[in-house]
């Protein structure tokens, strides 16, 4: 069981949760580094199989922009509702 070996199938578990956590990281990397990053999840995404000549067997889960932000670029500040108002206990 190499890691080369194209002619075997294997299960892949949680490969979106997988994904999700690592994009993440990625991206608190991305911003600790001063940039800025934008995610972008088209649907379909097939169209990146064709444009990168990759095999049809392979997804794309994301599109990760990544650049300089723009010396006036700013954080809208957004305020979380309070616990209260969202949740309701008994």
């Amino acid at each position: 069981m190499g890691c080369c070996r194209t002619d075997a199938r294997f299960k892949h578990y949680y490969v979106a949760e997988s994904v999700g956590i690592a994009t993440g990281m990625l991206i608190t990397a991305i911003h600790h580094a001063g940039l800025a990053s934008l995610t972008h999840t088209p649907s379909p995404m097939g169209f990146l199989n064709s444009i990168l000549g990759r095999p049809n067997h392979e997804r794309a889960f994301l599109i990760l922009v990544v650049g300089y932000p723009a010396e006036n670029a700013e954080v809208p500040d957004i305020s979380k509702k309070p616990l209260g108002e969202i949740a309701t206990f008994w």
